[in-house]
């Protein structure tokens, strides 16, 4: 169920990012008002786009945050993937699950790092970033040989 679901929420957002239906919402709507004096602006024709909009949006929202859900997971672990494979700094990983906070303050120091204003400072993440995951952090720490490294690291490629 969980992937007929998947599928169709993919499938389902595709089509409803293209502009051809954007087109086909707005005619559905212009026509909808074009047809407002035939039917005297009644509630029944104010009922009509309300309760066919109202439906659309609501079922609408759980295909697109499945869809979106699911795209973030698969930007996290590559995003993830890339951290630990390059000389990034590690503890950015799982920081995702900070507080906004955290993450604004963090935000600012990267900032300031790439303007050249303090790249020690930027790389040492907010105490909070290191209490999301220590455990994980600690897992994740480079050896001295850079290469040997790179071949550890590699959580997804299969041996």
């Amino acid at each position: 169920m969980k992937h007929l679901f998947a599928r169709f929420a993919t499938k389902t957002s595709e089509w409803a990012g293209k502009p051809i239906i954007f087109i086909l919402a707005l005619s559905v709507v212009i026509i909808w008002a074009f047809l407002g004096p035939v039917f005297d602006y009644s509630e029944t024709w104010q009922l009509l786009i309300n309760t066919g909009t109202t439906i659309v949006t609501f079922l609408m929202v759980f295909v697109l945050q499945n869809a979106q859900t699911r795209d973030t997971r698969a930007i996290q672990a590559k995003l993830n993937e890339i951290i630990l494979t390059s000389h990034a700094e590690n503890r950015f990983i799982g920081i995702e699950n900070l507080d906004e906070d955290e993450l604004k303050h963090l935000d600012r120091l990267v900032a300031k790092a790439a303007k050249g204003r303090g790249e020690t400072e930027a790389c040492r993440t907010t105490e909070a970033a290191e209490t999301v995951t220590p455990k994980k952090t600690e897992a994740r720490k480079r050896p001295g040989n850079a290469k040997a490294s790179k071949m550890k690291q590699r959580p997804l490629e299969k041996s």
